[in-house]
This record gives C-alpha cells, sequence and structure tokens, in this order.
C-alpha cells in the first residue's frame, strides 16, 4: 500500500533536524520509491528532514517539495527538447539549494540524464551522493559507469546482475532488493476485487496500463483502446476493460479519451496492483508497470512508441534485446513486445486473444512470471537502503 502520512518538516527558517538530506525523485514510480525510503530512514532517525524533488506520496511522507515529478516526466530524447527550459529552471534551483539549504545528503532515485548533472554539482560542494535505484547502464550509455564512479559515493541496485557490473568499474554498490516486493500487497480474491472496483465478476478483464506521463500515454492510449475496440468486437459483452489513472495525469482528459473511443472502460483512480489483481490480461506500456505485472504473475502484452526521431537515435545506443524489465530479468521472452511499428491495435488485439483464449500459451506464460520473483531477492529493500544512506551521515 501507498505511503499515508509523514511527519511534518521543518520550513527554510524553522529549527532543522540533526540531518537535512536533498531527495529527487523524477518520475511517478522514483516518488513511491522515495516515500518509503524517506519513512524507513526515519524510522532510523525521526530528526532527518527533507527537501528535493518528487510527488503526492513523498510529499505525505513529509518531503518539501521544490517541484513536483508529474513536471519532469518525459519520454523520449525528442520530448524532452521541448520541456528543456522547465527542466533546467528546476535543475538550477537545486543547484543553488546546495548553497542556501546546505544538505548533508544528496539522494538520487532513477532519472539518470537529470540527476547525474546535479551528482556532479554536489561532489563540487563536497555533499555526499547517494544513488537509489541505478542507471540502466547495462542497457544503453555504459560510460555513465565513469561518470558514477566520480560523482557518487555509494549506490543501492535493485537487480542483482548490476552488482558485478559496478564493482568491476569500481563503484561502491550493494543490492538490496526490488522495492517492489514490499510495495505489491493485495487483500481479496479476484472476484471480490473486481465487485469492489465496480467490474463484473464473470466477464473476461483486460487490464490497460499507458503510464505515468503524458507524453508516453498520448503515444501509447490510442493504440490501446484501438484494440480494446477490436476485442469488444470479437468477445462481445463477455469482456470489459479497466484503466487505472497515474496521479500525475489529468482525470478528465484520460475521461474524454475513454468516452471518445464509444468502448466502455472502467476508469479507476491509482489502484494499479489491485487492478491487476483484477484482470485476467493485461496492456502495458515498458517500463516499471511491466515488472508489477509480472509479480502479480498476470498475464501481458508490453508496448511501446516514441516518436520516429527517437527510436532511430535509441536504437543506436541501446545495447539490450528486450525492453520490458519482465523480460529482462527472465533474460528471455517471456511475454510479447509490440515496439514502434508493431504496436497497431491489430496485433495488440491478436496477442491479447491469445491469452485468454489458448489455454497453453496462458499456463506457458503464468509459469514463466512466477520464477520472475526470486529472482529480484527478499523483501526489505527500502529498509536495506536507507541503513546505507543513513551510515553515510555524520
Amino acid at each position: 500500500m501507498p505511503p499515508e502520512s509523514g511527519a511534518g518538516f521543518p520550513q527554510t527558517g524553522e529549527t532543522r533536524g540533526r540531518y537535512r538530506i536533498m531527495i529527487v525523485a523524477g518520475e511517478a514510480s522514483g516518488d513511491l520509491h522515495g516515500a518509503y525510503l524517506v519513512r524507513a530512514m526515519k524510522e532510523m532517525d525521526p530528526s532527518l528532514s527533507f527537501y528535493g524533488v518528487g510527488g503526492e506520496k513523498m510529499s505525505r511522507e513529509g518531503v518539501r517539495l521544490l517541484a513536483d515529478s508529474s513536471d519532469l516526466a518525459v519520454m523520449g530524447l525528442v520530448e524532452v527538447f521541448f520541456r528543456l527550459k522547465f527542466i533546467l529552471g528546476v535543475m538550477n534551483k537545486l543547484k543553488r539549494s546546495l548553497e542556501t539549504e546546505r544538505p548533508d545528503l544528496v539522494i538520487l532515485i532513477d532519472y539518470p540524464g537529470f540527476n547525474l548533472s546535479l551528482a556532479k554539482a554536489a561532489k563540487k560542494k563536497g555533499v555526499k551522493v547517494f544513488y537509489y535505484i541505478s542507471p540502466k547502464v547495462w542497457a544503453w550509455r555504459k560510460g555513465r559507469i565513469k561518470t558514477i564512479r566520480r560523482v557518487v559515493d555509494r549506490m543501492a541496485l535493485i537487480f542483482p546482475f548490476e552488482e558485478e557490473i559496478f564493482r568491476e568499474a569500481g563503484v561502491r554498490a550493494t543490492f538490496v532488493g526490488h522495492p517492489l516486493l514490499d510495495e505489491i500487497e493485495i487483500a481479496g480474491t479476484a472476484d471480490e476485487i473486481r465487485c469492489d472496483l465496480g467490474l463484473a465478476e464473470e466477464k473476461r478483464t483486460v487490464a490497460l496500463l499507458p503510464g505515468s506521463r503524458e507524453s508516453e500515454v498520448r503515444a501509447l492510449l490510442p493504440g490501446m483502446v484501438g484494440a480494446a475496440k477490436i476485442l469488444t468486437a470479437r468477445f462481445g459483452s463477455g469482456i470489459q476493460f479497466v484503466l487505472p489513472m497515474a496521479y500525475t495525469l489529468s482525470p478528465e482528459w484520460i475521461e474524454g479519451i475513454a468516452v471518445s473511443s464509444g468502448v466502455p472502460i472502467r476508469l479507476v483512480a491509482g489502484r494499479t496492483h489491485e487492478v491487476l489483481s483484477a484482470a485476467d490480461a493485461a496492456i502495458v506500456a515498458s517500463g516499471t508497470a511491466t515488472l508489477e505485472t509480472a509479480l502479480l504473475v498476470k498475464p501481458m502484452v508490453i508496448v511501446y512508441k516514441v516518436s520516429p526521431l527517437t527510436f532511430f537515435l535509441g536504437k543506436r545506443v541501446v545495447r539490450v534485446k528486450h525492453i520490458g524489465l519482465a523480460n529482462i530479468v527472465a533474460g528471455r521472452t517471456v511475454v510479447p513486445e509490440l515496439i514502434q511499428q508493431d504496436f497497431t491495435a491489430e496485433r495488440v488485439a491478436d496477442e491479447v486473444t491469445r491469452i485468454l483464449v489458448d489455454q497453453n500459451v496462458r499456463d506457458t506464460m503464468i509459469r514463466e512470471l512466477s520464477e520472475i520473483r526470486a529472482r529480484l531477492g527478499n523483501p526489505g529493500a527500502a529498509r536495506r537502503a536507507a541503513r546505507l544512506a543513513c551510515d553515510m551521515l555524520g
């Protein structure tokens, strides 16, 4: 369950705790992981105070936000260009705060293009840097390892295969487990959850997860909705669709897209894990959500689409066979990936149909998804990362 509360934060000019910490998470998933990390650190030392960039969940844990992570969440190299002025403004504000707030530690969560630049500034000011959730140097931009070795004091890793990569490069890095193992807690059966979500218990249920960033939703949701139309034509009244809306998005905007599609789509505010638990299959944007879906052992189709120029440039730097985290962790193709021109409503509908009607396909996918959880260590990642961060203070 998401964090619900947090201690009050001492504003500038008030009495500060023993240590002040800057923490920066640039996306919705980072906000969730950051909230758990802050909570765990405060349990170890209630005097700690935090400020930086995050979202609603980090704010509820007492982090004073200088900017909201949803405003920084942009997908694709080209798309970043149009938000560059704002992003640089946030960066400058954080760099100035190294002087005005004088943090004792900087904690960076994923979001490498932004955070590594901030790490350089922090090191120049003599502030220790702790990186939680590593840049995916095993996928692209391996040269970042040299930068990390120079500007990051310690790392907490969430994938086991990362530890050897960083240690061989001379980076002080520790595998702490994946935070999703703690964050996915579901109570109730699929039928009970469907009832609670206002869904029919007897219908085939397909979850639509278009992402948490406006840019990716614009790119992906139309194709998902198109697939829903085709599936409705195939299954008639025996199928239903549900979409958990990320809090970073405008509900009115999402509702407008859903209504204009002509396909009944049940919209739910958040509750992604419950939605997935209620589903028979899911259409999921590439990203953390694919791992969440895998840990809930739900058959899925992974989709992804960016501008042609972004894709052209990305193909020349990405060094992994798969883009979906579920397949990357498994080390093989467990679930189908439909990327760029392969991402069409027809292709998505065909893959979902196979999952729903071919028991062998479904059983094989469920069996292979169930093996992924064992690869990600044990619960308690946030606590282990918090201990590493607290050890850096003083």
